[in-house]
């Protein structure tokens, strides 16, 4: 592909896009931009290295209150350090002056101190229109070989931490899930046990379909899901929790027979790849655009 014409990266979607970034110059360590998370061999041990953004308008609402923002940021990242059981070094910040600056820093202090982790540093801007900011996380593996997407084997298990749904209730107004979407946590100590028991592992960012869409692709598998057994927050809107995404819970295979240090529900198996990536009961699904949320 020409990167000098431009008409060639017009209209792109955040798939296309990734496709392209494919086509540049990988560092090894970018595990082909198939997972959450860059891993990198420093002497015996293996940084891990993420970055999240969060838009006004997109991510979060013009009224927010933007210590919740900071909060959400803050938990956006560790959750992807999470899902390859890494220890926090810290984190960089890109902040664009505005509005709230002031609450935006009390619910940043209040992540940090909540997660024990601390500010690297990053950069601020003054800029006009909508509100954009940046987080890039910095880890420690605290296992080898350090959880990825790919690795799912036939016959695993395939397992979710936590009820889903509760951050799209949150949303909406539902006052006992309020904390899920606001404030969000991270399972750190839960990724770093699960670690040297899983297969793959990723977090639920997207929605629970299309991260097993996800997971299922990276390890050239099917994943069979049983909806009856899926924790969702409002069993009479199944569809719509599987499908919102922001939980944050961690999504992992592991054998059959593993003794897992941590409470998890156990929600389907991994089968060899059929005509499709995901089934969801009896039904096939075929097109990951519709099952759960994709930028552009």
């Amino acid at each position: 592909m020409a990167l000098d014409h431009r008409s060639d990266w017009d209209l792109v979607n955040e798939s296309q896009f990734i496709s392209a970034l494919k086509a540049l110059p990988l560092h090894p360590g970018a595990r082909g931009l198939m997972d959450d998370c860059a891993v990198i061999k420093v002497g015996t041990q293996s940084l891990i290295i993420t970055t999240d953004m969060m838009a006004e308008d997109t991510h979060f609402m013009p009224d927010a209150d933007m210590a919740d923002v900071a909060w959400k940021l803050v938990t956006m990242n560790l959750s992807d350090l999470a899902s390859k059981g890494a220890a926090p070094i810290g984190l960089l910040l890109g902040h664009s002056l505005g509005r709230d600056d002031a609450r935006f820093l009390e619910g940043l202090n209040e992540a940090l101190t909540a997660f024990g982790v601390r500010l690297l540093g990053g950069d601020t801007i003054a800029a006009t229109g909508a509100t954009t900011l940046s987080m890039t996380a910095i880890g420690r593996a605290t296992h080898h070989p350090v959880p990825s997407r790919k690795g799912a084997k036939v016959n695993d298990v395939v397992y979710v931490t936590g009820v889903l749904g509760r951050a799209m209730l949150g949303f909406e107004g539902a006052a006992e899930h309020l904390d899920a979407f606001n404030r969000p946590r991270a399972r750190l100590d839960e990724g770093r046990a699960l670690a040297p028991h899983v297969t793959a592992m990723m977090d639920i960012s997207d929605g629970l379909l299309l991260d097993c869409w996800r997971l299922a692709e990276a390890g050239g598998v099917t994943i069979s899901l049983d909806p009856a057994a899926i924790p969702v927050a409002d069993a009479a809107r199944l569809d719509d929790c599987l499908r919102w995404g922001d939980d944050y819970e961690l999504l992992f295979t592991a054998p059959a027979d593993a003794d897992l240090p941590v409470a998890a529900h156990a929600i389907g198996v991994v089968n060899a790849r059929a005509d499709t990536p995901l089934i969801l009961g009896q039904t096939p699904l075929t097109n990951p655009q519709n099952l759960g949320y994709n930028h552009g």
